[in-house]
């Protein structure tokens, strides 16, 4: 599993015109799943999101995680994340699960986040086309892969 997380102020999702989700101060999380993800990788990457300590103290310095100041949380799958860009100038993602194995991980990563953070996950819809609005706070960007765990 790979995600791109950014620190936001707000953050929104929009399908056919209408927001779908949305969210305050938190953290917006671009998700791309492989075939070969599993639960260890959901577990691992949910626990490492919920106690990254990005979010700044009394002092400004980045010590509070998501977890400690409440914050939202809105993932949006994104497969591609899993781009390969080697050969050529057009993409492949043949790296990225297919619906029927990604649609589960999705589901059970947005499960165990809302545990780790002990608070609801807000979502977008996966395989939608989706118009994603935000406010980075920072900004901050930070990309995870659980695979490499870094």
């Amino acid at each position: 599993m790979r995600v791109l997380i950014q620190r936001v102020k707000k953050a929104s999702v929009t399908i056919e015109g209408k927001i779908f989700s949305e969210i305050n101060q938190g953290l917006l999380i671009f998700l791309g799943i492989e075939a070969e993800d599993n639960q260890e990788d959901i577990n691992w990457l949910a626990g490492k999101i919920a106690r990254l300590r990005i979010f700044s103290d009394e002092n400004e310095a980045m010590n509070l995680s998501v977890q400690d100041m409440k914050g939202d949380c809105l993932v949006v799958s994104q497969f591609t994340l899993h781009a390969n860009t080697k050969k050529g100038n057009r993409p492949s993602f043949i790296n990225a699960a297919k619906p029927e194995i990604a649609v589960p991980l999705y589901e059970k990563f947005v499960l165990q986040l809302e545990v780790e953070t002990n608070k609801g996950v807000q979502t977008g819809s996966f395989g939608a086309m989706m118009d994603v609005a935000l406010i980075n706070d920072g900004p901050v960007t930070i990309w995870i892969d659980s695979k490499r765990r870094e």
